[in-house]
């Protein structure tokens, strides 16, 4: 994914739905800094353990003003049978299913062979600049750590 949006670009702004139908839209959380957590599929292992890992660490991120977004080109119902499965109550996870994978394309995370998004993090700050951005191989666990210390710093 060397397409990934650089650090220093403008966000583009997105409106997806959550696992609870509800729209959130990126230009609406200006003030806080926002973490867009891509991973390729819901149901999967890894991305299980990428989407825990921001639920976990909720609170945390919360004291640093920030929210996190899980973002993958699964359907909202899908997104909702599995955030309940996976007992995700606060974070949300949204569907950037039709037009497909719009949101990772605009960040440059989109694997057109395979039609799915890939793994990434990407930290904007509360003015809609880019901050940070990394991409992981698909079967790598991002670091959240990794966000929490570069907010810390």
């Amino acid at each position: 994914m060397e397409n990934i949006i650089k650090p220093g670009s403008t966000a583009p702004d997105f409106t997806l739905k959550n696992q609870h139908r509800v729209e959130i839209n990126l230009k609406s959380l200006e003030g806080k800094k926002v973490l867009l957590s891509f991973h390729p599929l819901a149901w999967t292992r890894i991305c299980e353990i990428q989407m825990k890992a921001l639920e976990i660490k909720y609170d945390e991120l919360e004291q640093l003003n920030v929210v996190a977004l899980g973002i993958s080109v699964d359907s909202q119902p899908c997104k909702k049978e599995w955030g309940d499965f996976l007992e995700i109550e606060r974070t949300h996870l949204l569907a950037d299913f039709w037009p497909h994978g719009e949101a990772a394309q605009k960040y440059g995370v989109f694997i057109d062979k395979a039609g799915i998004s890939g793994r990434a993090n990407i930290l904007i700050d509360e003015s809609g600049k880019v901050i940070f951005s990394r991409a992981y191989d698909t079967p790598e666990i991002p670091d959240i750590e990794e966000i929490i210390r570069f907010l810390k710093k």
